[in-house]
């Protein structure tokens, strides 16, 4: 199948819950989300996870922020991978979320800027953290994170999971598990405080990412932050040590909007 096609099941699944996904984003004020399950056909879903390559053909992100595998380049890969990741920029599909997320002026990212696929391993996580605000130019708002699992049996207990702080990095999270064949959707503004749990299974946790722009912040305000990472409640030391580390990222996006390098998290068409 290519990304027309699904596609097209994708955008019929949310328009089939669209009621539902509508009542969960109203409910979830303070970093409103919401999650589909059996978002596509079962089979389709065990493909998609199948065709995930090993963690050594990915680039992976290890310091005290996170430690992952994770891929944009995603011509390097089975080719259903790439139909999957952009199924989800489709006009269609791009509609049937703004219905649901009443967000304004929605636009996909070609160049998958912090998107692609990922891979967690056991001990693998991500700490609390603001995405940044802005898409890799500074042209447009970040405002929604889609979020599409394929580890086929996953349960909360294997961790993994996404988890979002209402509160802020210090009080208390709200778990979405990483559940097969689930999509979640999140809002990312200046304070959707966010993180991935360590994984705990000896499983892979698989997972399509996209981030969705727009020329409109969330909410009236006009704000601007670069990624910034916190420790988790018991983690103080690592906590002071990543604030630090998020000051001095700030600076530096201040002095140098556009940032020192071009980041590689992205998908290079012309490589």
């Amino acid at each position: 199948m290519d990304r027309i096609e699904i596609g097209r099941l994708i955008e019929q699944r949310l328009t089939a819950e669209a009621a539902s996904l509508q009542a969960q984003w109203r409910e979830h004020g303070a970093i409103r989300h919401c999650f589909v399950d059996d978002l596509l056909p079962p089979a389709l879903a065990q493909r998609i996870h199948a065709a995930f390559p090993p963690p050594s053909s990915m680039m992976l992100r290890k310091n005290l922020r996170e430690l992952k595998y994770v891929s944009a380049q995603m011509d390097q890969h089975d080719r259903l991978l790439e139909e999957i990741v952009f199924a989800f920029q489709q006009p269609g599909v791009l509609e049937q979320v703004r219905v649901i997320t009443g967000l304004r002026s929605l636009y996909p990212d070609e160049h998958l800027y912090a998107g692609g696929i990922s891979v967690m391993g056991q001990g693998h996580f991500l700490n609390p953290h603001l995405d940044n605000s802005h898409d890799k130019d500074r042209e447009r708002y970040r405002v929604l994170n889609l979020l599409y699992y394929v580890s086929p049996d996953w349960s909360q207990a294997d961790g993994a999971n996404l988890e979002l702080w209402p509160q802020g990095p210090q009080g208390e999270p709200i778990t979405v598990a990483s559940r097969f064949n689930r999509l979640a959707l999140m809002v990312t503004d200046q304070s959707s405080w966010h993180s991935v749990s360590p994984n705990r299974s000896e499983r892979a946790r698989c997972c399509v990412s996209n981030y969705y722009f727009s020329d409109h912040p969330v909410g009236d305000a006009d704000y601007f932050h670069p990624t910034s990472f916190r420790g988790r409640p018991e983690q103080r030391v690592r906590d002071l040590a990543l604030r630090a580390d998020a000051s001095l990222r700030g600076w530096v996006r201040k002095l140098f909007p556009k940032g020192l390098r071009a980041t590689r998290h992205v998908y290079r068409r012309d490589r």
